[in-house]
């Protein structure tokens, strides 16, 4: 079975309706981690996540899909993790991604991931990566890790899938740099799952005050003149929030801000409309 991996280390932009994320599969001889049920909440919309665990996860690949490489491939995070950057130390519940390929979760977590073609790492806050696997069949798995590349428990289902062919495609074109957001459909019923994507962008926490960063805000605007705009900022390096805003039609915009420069963005918003039933 082929398990040659290219890396490219930056990531890709488009506005997703449907994304689909995996549940996680925890170790027999630890549990993932709990989302504190205290959390303060930054907006009265927001609300608490339907699971009480934490995942990585992939958004646009599932069990059993048939690709063609080179193939941009994106990453999400659940219950309020974030993402953190190993340049500088993150604050509790954060990480770095790592996509595993035809490899199982490690056996003893408290030892650092290797750095080869089938542990690959993104350090920087990245959110996607280009596949360039050869034809044939692969399991692919997301973990995420500490400043010190120790795996927390927040990973992936394994997600096995098939490379039909290779293209001639630059896997350099691929990655766009702009922002993306992600909902499971244009009407919903709360709660509602707000997913938000970083091409060719680093995402960190605030604190960390690493140059070229940014953290995610989100705009919800309710249409027709019916209340204030909500607000929300992410300033740990989150990459989904949970709302249960009332009924309505609703236009949503997606900023990154700079960590370093507050007020200033790093790339023009995403934006998207929503009706909540």
């Amino acid at each position: 079975m082929p398990t040659s991996l290219h890396r490219i280390m930056t990531p890709f932009v488009s506005i997703t309706t449907f994304l689909i994320a995996f549940s996680a599969q925890a170790q027999p001889s630890a549990a993932q981690p709990a989302i504190a049920a205290s959390a303060p909440k930054a907006h009265p919309w927001q609300a608490a996540p339907p699971r009480l665990t934490a995942e990585a996860y992939f958004t646009n690949i599932k069990e059993g899909d048939s690709i063609e490489t080179p193939f941009l491939v994106k990453f999400g995070l659940s219950g309020g993790w974030g993402l953190a950057p190993i340049a500088q130390p993150g604050r509790a519940r954060s990480g770095h991604h790592h996509l595993l390929v035809n490899r199982d979760l490690p056996l003893n977590f408290k030892e650092a991931l290797p750095f080869n073609d089938q542990y690959i790492h993104f350090g920087k806050g990245q959110m996607e990566s280009v596949l360039t696997l050869e034809p044939g069949t692969y399991t692919l798995r997301m973990l995420l890790a500490d400043q010190k590349h120790l795996p927390h428990f927040v990973f992936s289902k394994p997600t096995r899938i098939t490379v039909t062919r290779k293209t001639g495609v630059d896997p350099k074109t691929l990655p766009v740099k702009g922002l993306s957001i992600g909902l499971d459909r244009s009407t919903l019923r709360n709660p509602m799952r707000v997913q938000f994507h970083a091409s060719a962008l680093e995402v960190a926490h605030r604190s960390q005050g690493i140059a070229g960063t940014g953290h995610f805000r989100l705009t919800v605007m309710p249409e027709g003149n019916r209340g204030t705009p909500a607000v929300l900022e992410f300033p740990e390096g989150q990459t989904e929030v949970w709302l249960a805003p009332p009924a309505g039609s609703y236009s949503l915009q997606l900023d990154l801000m700079d960590n370093l420069n507050p007020g200033k963005t790093l790339t023009e918003p995403a934006r998207a409309t929503a009706r909540v039933e």
